[in-house]
């Protein structure tokens, strides 16, 4: 027999996701992280108003260092020419490809020599020479073969890139723990399955090292490129400013590039927290 007393609401009590103590670590850190940036940026304008005062003064040679207000003037300049950002995307796109195709094109090659030791073993002596090997040597081999222009540039970066991809990504897969590779071989796993299953997955974080690695390599490569073939660019505002002695060319150039290399090297970091957010 059913009762007829009214039951009584049984209240669930909501389940907080943090405690008091997690909360205020969290404020902690996000406030250390706004005060990281505040005195980064801080540093920053602290160098250059020093900069601007010293040649003011005359402390600097203007001529020898340039300053802050007359690289801004030059920069007004080249926006209303229409040059700017013509020369930044020229850079950025030439970066852009020979970092790409350095990282897959190394990356294969890595997985190739990880599948063949036979061929590893082989080629061995070789990619230590060529890592050693000053790559600008080869600037005027590579402008005789491909031609004076953009693809000559590309390949520069892809040079430089290329050689210490396959190292460091070979590297890592060589690191994988060997029981992992015996167990899945006791159950009759390939070399396919092997690689998917456990190599691949175990050197993301090395992969991902030498995407950091290969972001100023391929700076070095196109900028290297551009100072020998180039016609428009970052690189040839560089060396054009240095021969006709206009330093505000070539610290405006500089400055861009440094943002943009930043910038880059951030998107790679971005990709990397995301990763570790999604193992986490």
């Amino acid at each position: 027999m059913l009762s007829n007393k009214v039951s009584e609401k049984i209240e669930i009590p909501l389940i907080k996701p943090y405690s008091k103590e997690h909360e205020v670590y969290l404020k902690k850190v996000k406030h250390r992280k706004r005060a990281i940036i505040a005195i980064q940026l801080l540093m920053l304008v602290v160098f250059f108003v020093l900069w601007e005062v010293l040649a003011q003064l005359k402390i600097l040679d203007p001529f020898l260092v340039s300053q802050p207000t007359r690289m801004l003037d030059f920069l007004i300049k080249l926006y209303r020419e229409g040059n700017l950002f013509t020369h930044i995307w020229v850079t950025c796109y030439e970066t852009i490809v020979g970092f790409v195709l350095g990282t897959v094109a190394g990356t294969l090659i890595a997985m190739l020599l990880w599948w063949s030791d036979f061929i590893c073993k082989i080629l061995d002596p070789y990619l230590v020479v060529l890592n050693a090997l000053p790559k600008i040597a080869l600037g005027p081999i590579i402008i005789f073969w491909i031609g004076n222009g953009q693809p000559a540039i590309i390949a520069m970066a892809l040079m430089i890139s290329l050689i210490v991809t396959i190292i460091s990504v070979l590297s890592g897969f060589k690191e994988v723990d060997e029981d992992k590779i015996k167990l899945l071989r006791t159950f009759g796993a390939g070399k396919y399955q092997i690689l998917r299953y456990v190599i691949l997955p175990a050197s993301i974080p090395t992969m991902i090292s030498a995407l950091k690695i290969n972001v100023g390599l391929s700076w070095v490569g196109v900028i290297v490129g551009e100072f020998l073939v180039a016609q428009e660019g970052l690189g040839f505002l560089i060396v054009y400013g240095g021969q006709i002695a206009q330093l505000d060319m070539v610290m405006v150039s500089i400055i861009i590039l440094s943002i943009a290399a930043f910038l880059m090297y951030e998107f790679v970091a971005i990709l990397e927290r995301k990763y570790l957010k999604s193992r986490s």
